[in-house]
């Protein structure tokens, strides 16, 4: 377990070990689980994964979640091998390109793009794959898709977690887009990624599809939402999500997977405003991750401050 000290807005700077929190005279170090904290490569959009990687590494955080999308660089072992190792942040995920946008890349297949994603994420090191539910007009691997994925995963050492969506809202209308459906909870999948900013969007209660999760749960997205009908990806804090109380919850339990700041920056006003975002996630992210965990007795003879 890490020491970190944590101070209204903390330092974040990769390998700090310690921060301080005053209280008063006395500064308190606070433990932090092993649960490393990575970004998703998709939160620096507009900019691209290069970006991601050199932004992830000068703000501390412990690795990327590679989203495989247009952007060639994130289709591209190599260079993203070469990007790894040149800002020393690690491949900890990648996300296999299953979006709307992405159906075209790495061919139309959908098992064969699921079995490169394995492939690069073995490569590169990742533990974990993230995938969605099928779309509902994908019916044959949807019909297939609970049997496949629990067969790729007793093949590959990766985990392939499925990932909780949410029905598509216009106005009064609602339309399940994804089948078997957008709660993976209901179908037997070896492990999950839990997306707060997609319970937002399904009206959904957080700490209970964490619950349903169990220790399948192995890999969560950590952005917040208002409810409504957009997949706002806002950063945590900013909604109405359970976010810090998840984090406290997986600090207490012994979570040991990783978690994944994936939110929209978008209208970030400037380049520099956009890394401001994506300090205030990690700094929330760490900072509730260390709250459930209890202060290790300071050394005799130690100073508090």
């Amino acid at each position: 377990m890490r020491l970190i000290s944590s101070p209204r807005r903390p330092s974040v700077k990769r390998g700090t070990r310690h921060t301080r929190r005053r209280l008063g005279a006395v500064t308190e170090q606070v433990p932090i689980p092993e649960a490393k904290v990575a970004l998703s490569t998709a939160s620096v959009y507009p900019e691209n994964t290069a970006a991601a990687f050199e932004i992830a590494g000068s703000l501390g955080y412990d690795g990327v979640e590679v989203m495989v999308w247009t952007d060639p660089v994130s289709q591209d072992l190599d260079t993203l091998r070469r990007l790894s190792d040149e800002h020393e942040v690690p491949v900890l995920a990648v996300h296999a390109p299953c979006l709307l946008i992405t159906q075209r890349v790495w061919g139309t297949d959908p098992w064969r793009k699921l079995l490169r994603t394995n492939d690069a994420a073995k490569r590169l090191g990742a533990a974990t794959v993230v995938v969605h539910p099928p779309f509902r007009w994908q019916r044959g691997y949807a019909r297939d898709f609970v049997s496949g994925v629990r067969r790729i995963g007793q093949e590959t050492d990766v985990r392939f977690a499925v990932e909780n969506m949410y029905p598509w809202r216009y106005r009064d209308r609602e339309m399940l887009a994804y089948a078997p459906g957008w709660d993976p909870t209901q179908e037997d999948f070896p492990h999950f990624t839990l997306d707060l900013s997609h319970t937002a969007t399904a009206r959904v209660d957080a700490l209970s599809m964490a619950d349903r999760m169990g220790d399948r749960l192995a890999h969560v997205h950590i952005a917040d939402g208002n409810g409504s009908g957009k997949d706002e990806h806002l950063v945590p804090g900013r909604g109405g999500q359970p976010c810090g109380a998840l984090l406290e919850r997986l600090a207490a339990t012994g979570y040991r997977g990783h978690v994944v700041v994936e939110v929209n920056t978008r209208r970030a006003v400037s380049a520099a405003a956009r890394r401001a975002d994506l300090a205030e996630a990690l700094a929330f992210t760490r900072l509730h991750l260390a709250t459930a965990a209890p202060s290790p007795p300071l050394p005799d003879g130690a100073d508090p401050r």
